[in-house]
Formats: C-alpha cells, sequence, structure tokens
C-alpha cells in the first residue's frame, strides 16, 4: 500500500487483520526463562521469516498511520517491520536504536524492562525530526517502558507520534496504560 492506494472497505481490512492475526499465532515461538528465568520471550523470528506472515504483518501495520511521514523501527526487530511498513507507505525509516549504537550526538531516553534497565537513541542533529509526523513500531509491547521511551524521544525534538504499533502486545502487563494519546494497535494481543 502506498500513500496513494485506494481506501479498502473494513471487510477487507478485517479479513487482512484476520489473516496476520492467525499468522502470528501460528508462527510466534515461545522461550520460557529467556532472557532471565522468570520471563516468557516471544520470538517473532519465524513470523518474519516466512513470506505470508511477513506480508501480512506489514500490511496491518501500515494500515495504523496511512498519514505517516517517518516510519520508526525500535532496536532490534523493530528495524524489520519497520523497513517493511516505510517501503508500503512510501516513507524514509529510522531506527530508533540502544544506548551506544549511535556515534555523538545523540538524544537519549531511559526506561525500565521487565527484567532491568535500557536506554533508547536517536540522532541529534543528522535527520530533521521536528514537525514529523512518526508511526512508531516495535515487535512486542509488555510494559511498555520501551515504546514510552521511544514517543518521548520524538516529542523532545518536536515530532508527533500520530499512531504506535505492536505485532504482539502481552496483556496484563499494563503496557497500554503508559503510552501516550496516540492511537497505539496490535496485531494479537495474548
Amino acid at each position: 500500500m502506498s500513500k496513494h492506494a485506494a481506501v479498502e472497505s473494513d471487510d477487507a481490512v478485517s479479513e487482512r487483520t484476520a489473516k496476520a492475526g492467525e499468522l502470528v499465532e501460528r508462527l510466534t515461538r515461545w522461550c520460557d526463562d529467556f532472557p532471565t528465568p522468570g520471563v516468557r520471550f516471544a520470538d517473532l523470528t519465524p513470523v518474519f521469516a516466512d513470506p505470508d506472515g511477513f506480508r501480512a504483518v506489514v500490511d496491518c501495520l501500515a494500515e495504523c498511520a496511512p498519514d505517516a511521514d517517518l516510519v520508526a523501527g525500535v532496536d532490534a526487530r523493530g528495524f524489520i517491520i519497520g523497513a517493511g511498513v516505510a517501503a508500503a507507505l512510501g516513507t524514509g525509516v529510522l531506527a530508533v536504536r540502544k544506548a551506544g549504537k549511535l556515534p555523538p550526538p545523540v538524544i537519549s531516553r531511559e526506561y525500565e524492562l521487565e527484567y532491568g534497565t535500557a536506554a533508547l537513541e536517536v540522532p541529534a542533529d543528522s535527520v530533521d525530526l521536528k514537525g514529523r509526523r512518526v508511526l512508531l513500531l516495535d515487535d512486542v509491547l509488555a510494559t511498555g517502558g520501551t515504546l514510552a521511551a521511544a514517543a518521548d524521544l520524538f516529542a523532545s525534538v518536536g515530532a508527533e507520534v500520530v499512531a504506535a504499533a505492536v505485532v504482539l502486545e502481552l496483556d496484563g502487563f499494563g503496557g497500554r496504560e503508559r503510552q501516550g494519546d496516540y492511537p497505539l494497535t496490535s496485531v494479537v494481543c495474548v
């Protein structure tokens, strides 16, 4: 789908969403006690490696903000879906990196994970973000700290997060409640 795609019927959108959800549910690999004991990790690698799964996810996520002029994917699996969605929308893509992966100067936000703390960074001056309409993407939403930190980064530079989306939302961790006023979409919620 490009910025100039025809408007689809609600039935077509519902059918595409249902197909994507079925593929995500069927192909996701669950790993207990990874990366630390007590954590159950959702590995979406098999979804992205499957051509039908990847295409269905990209199509679903591209629907979340057809008017975005920049897609931002959060390190690292967000890079994969971000690139696909940006290509579908005809926009650029920006990698929101983990701390220490970008050369300075950077803008950074620290956040809490369910198993520790981390930081995210975006370029401070090499990409003009002021006034950009950003679709923010990540693979999984659990406690919501990663997505909220990324949204804060964009707000701090004058960009507007017009929507956020994830492939898989883990219900019961409060991640949705930590998000801002932007619409938040998940392909599958478990």
